[in-house]
């Protein structure tokens, strides 16, 4: 079976549906228990409020296009503007219809290589990203919580047993921040340091025999970082500024979405308690087994942002914050696949 067909099998229609009906489970479920039809039909949608639910849009579209010129910034303008699309587009597809603990990354390879990229600077550029991504959750934390502090970041206690031990939402966040704090510095270490140092130190963690199993996997994570690190090592400065400039403000509109949702139903001035919340949420949607966090993400929706809605319409918010932020992807992925598919043939 050729690769193309086995990136198609993972876009079958099976794979596509199953998110699709979780979301639409949930939705429905949402509406009914968490939505207050009087309060629904007492809503005055007024042009303003049109006006904000465009914006909140407009945030997802700013969110693409810095994803589209980070991508260019990496692959030093290899890509086109309309490649950049399909591949962002078809990377997307890919994360929505696999569990967030497993995400698009090895599909978004594939897909770079495809493209003209060769399979060294594509294993860099995917490696790249994703250290970018969780560099700038590491920097935005301290940030945030310098200036709104810990007081209302975690409003309700989401309990979670791992392994036997109750976890608060507060233990939960801070567990999956040293997480990605340690995932980051051992990348960073292993791209710009000494990359060859870090996978005979990893290989040999994993030659212990209850690790054996994983040591292949290992070895070969070792040597896509030795790869990384020959594309990357010597970017200029400005290439940096570039890719994490786009970082920032990719993030930064996906979170905003969420601002101008609430903003369209009720004044609102905590738009960074709202924004700090929404990190301490990502961080529950990382592990999530569901595809695309479907399901996961509409529950902590409610549960951390509450304090901010409407009484009664929380059903409706979070059906439209997945309507603007996930379901699109999933319908634009599929409309991209066939054309792509018969492009790179």
């Amino acid at each position: 079976m050729s690769k193309s067909n086995k990136v198609t099998d993972l876009f079958s229609a099976k794979r596509i549906a199953i998110p699709i009906a979780i979301g639409f489970l949930v939705a429905g479920y949402m509406l009914w228990d968490k939505t207050n039809w009087k309060s629904l039909q007492q809503i005055d949608w007024t042009y303003e409020m049109f006006g904000w639910l465009l914006v909140a849009v407009l945030m997802m579209v700013i969110r693409d296009l810095a994803y589209m010129y980070r991508i260019k910034v990496l692959t030093e303008n290899v890509l086109s503007w309309r490649k950049s699309f399909d591949v962002i587009m078809l990377w997307e597809f890919a994360s929505s219809i696999t569990p967030s603990v497993v995400g698009g990354s090895g599909v978004a390879m594939f897909i770079l290589n495809k493209e003209g990229i060769s399979l060294g600077k594509s294993t860099a550029v995917v490696m790249v990203t994703a250290l970018l991504d969780e560099l700038f959750y590491v920097i935005m934390v301290p940030l945030v919580i310098l200036l709104i502090g810990t007081q209302h970041l975690f409003p309700i206690e989401l309990s979670k047993t791992v392994f036997g031990i109750t976890l608060s939402t507060k233990e939960i966040f801070m567990v999956g921040y040293v997480f990605i704090l340690f995932l980051v510095t051992l990348i960073f270490y292993g791209v710009f340091v000494n990359p060859q140092r870090l996978k005979n130190s990893l290989v040999k963690l994993f030659s212990i025999k209850i690790l054996r199993k994983w040591q292949i996997k290992i070895e070969k994570l070792g040597d896509d970082l030795i790869q990384t690190s020959a594309e990357l090592k010597n970017k200029s400065f400005l290439f940096w500024v570039k890719a994490f400039g786009a970082t920032i403000f990719s993030w930064t509109a996906r979170f905003w979405v969420v601002n101008f949702l609430i903003l369209a139903f009720t004044d609102v001035s905590s738009h960074f308690l709202i924004y700090g919340r929404q990190l301490v949420m990502w961080v529950i949607l990382l592990i999530s087994p569901t595809p695309g966090g479907t399901g996961v993400a509409e529950f902590a929706f409610n549960g951390f942002l509450q304090d901010f809605i409407p009484i009664g319409l929380a059903g409706l918010l979070v059906v439209l914050w997945r309507l603007i932020s996930y379901y699109p992807y999933l319908f634009i992925g599929a409309f991209v696949l066939p054309k792509w598919i018969k492009r790179i043939n």
